[in-house]
């Protein structure tokens, strides 16, 4: 199996990103050899992978670091890199890989001491006489300031050094950053691509990959934990009791808090899960004794690990919402393909007759406004609104129609 083989539903990009790797390989076979280099490559230093959630962007950029690694001795036989096997691809597809650095973050956003860090990295020669990879998985995070740090990099940057960016969108990331890029652009996997992945990689019963991967519509990672979390499966039901409830005033404030105690709960998980272990971790690297009693000078960096731990709760709470109302968004998309009669597959076939007593029981237009206050409260979320505010206005406007 090639690394390729993990871009579920992206062809296009597959064939892209392999003919770079070859141009790559022959560039440090060249240099090996100390032969000409052709000079024209599909190989560059900076690449900017963008698409929807659960499009698998990540994956495409591990796939191509894995690719840029590879060691197979087939290679020399005419075979393309990005085997899959050999120890180049497996060390970068498990992250443990020395010249392949893997940024991610679980905070609101990379700051510009984290991105001098990666820029003084990126100067470094690779250990491996291949290529040093840098990937930044939430590059939509960076602050304009980190933004502009990545940006004196990317213009000027290692002979052997290459930068793969992950985002949303193109728009989510700094005009001058984007023009040094290579785009490449994925698409929303097909359902039915991620039904397969879902049985053959994850073992998971056909019937309910096709369900899970229906109500996701081809998001490969929330399809794969709703198969396997029943606390997932449980949250997602509940969202979707919501357009029942909004009845009245009383039902609409209910149902808001709720929504926002749910999400809170998965960040309180979280923490349980991580603080208490970092924490603990922390201390006994700064040297406390056995009564847990600090070192002098040490209270400013337990104080910024505090700091840490609460933006993180923070943007695990947001990330719970988020997931709920686009929960909701796709309840609302199927009434409006009901209404409209369309042939379009619906996401929730399981509550066909909730859909089809809403579909009857109001107009297109109002489906729509209701969609569009569910995009104005992830906005306003996106804004840094307070949480419960956001989601009462949302609530309200979903029983106005």
């Amino acid at each position: 199996m090639t690394v390729w083989d993990d871009l579920v539903g992206q062809e296009k990009v597959s064939v892209q990103l392999d003919a770079a790797a070859r141009d790559a390989d022959a560039q440090v076979t060249a240099v090996a050899d100390h032969t000409p280099v052709a000079e024209a490559s599909k190989m560059t230093h900076a690449w900017l992978f963008t698409g929807p959630p659960g499009s698998g962007r990540s994956t495409a950029a591990r796939a191509f670091a894995a690719a840029l690694q590879c060691v197979s001795p087939d290679r020399a036989l005419g075979g393309s890199p990005g085997c899959g096997f050999c120890d180049g691809c497996h060390t970068s597809l498990i992250g443990t890989h020395a010249d392949v650095q893997i940024i991610r973050t679980d905070l609101l956003s990379i700051g510009v001491k984290e991105t001098r860090d990666l820029v003084r990295r990126a100067q470094m020669s690779p250990a491996g006489r291949r290529w040093q990879v840098i990937i930044v998985e939430d590059a939509d995070r960076l602050t304009e300031g980190a933004g502009n740090v990545l940006l004196k990099a990317i213009e000027e940057p290692a002979p052997r050094t290459v930068w793969l960016l992950c985002a949303p969108s193109i728009e989510d990331v700094l005009p001058t950053i984007r023009s040094r890029c290579r785009h490449l652009t994925l698409r929303t996997p097909p359902v039915d691509a991620v039904a397969d992945v879902l049985v053959r990689r994850d073992g998971i019963e056909p019937d309910v990959a096709a369900a899970v991967a229906r109500a996701t519509q081809g998001h490969i990672g929330r399809a794969r934990r709703l198969a396997t979390d029943e606390r997932a499966r449980a949250r997602r039901a509940a969202v979707l009791k919501l357009p029942l409830r909004v009845d009245d005033v009383g039902a609409c404030l209910k149902a808001a808090q709720e929504l926002i105690d749910a999400a809170s709960e998965d960040a309180k998980q979280v923490a349980e899960e991580t603080d208490v272990k970092e924490t603990e971790d922390m201390k006994a690297a700064l040297g406390a004794s056995q009564g847990g009693r600090m070192p002098r000078g040490t209270a400013g960096v337990m104080k910024e690990l505090e700091d840490k731990q609460k933006r993180r709760k923070t943007r695990t709470q947001r990330d719970s919402l988020d997931l709920a109302l686009i929960d909701l968004t796709a309840f609302y998309r199927d009434v409006l393909a009901l209404q409209f009669g369309t042939n379009l597959a619906l996401a929730n076939t399981e509550m066909r007759d909730t859909l089809d007593r809403l579909a009857r029981g109001s107009s297109p237009e109002t489906t729509l406004r209701r969609i569009e206050a569910i995009a104005a409260c992830r906005e306003a979320l996106d804004r840094n609104v307070a949480p419960l505010l956001a989601v009462e206005a949302m609530t309200m406007a979903l029983r106005a129609g």
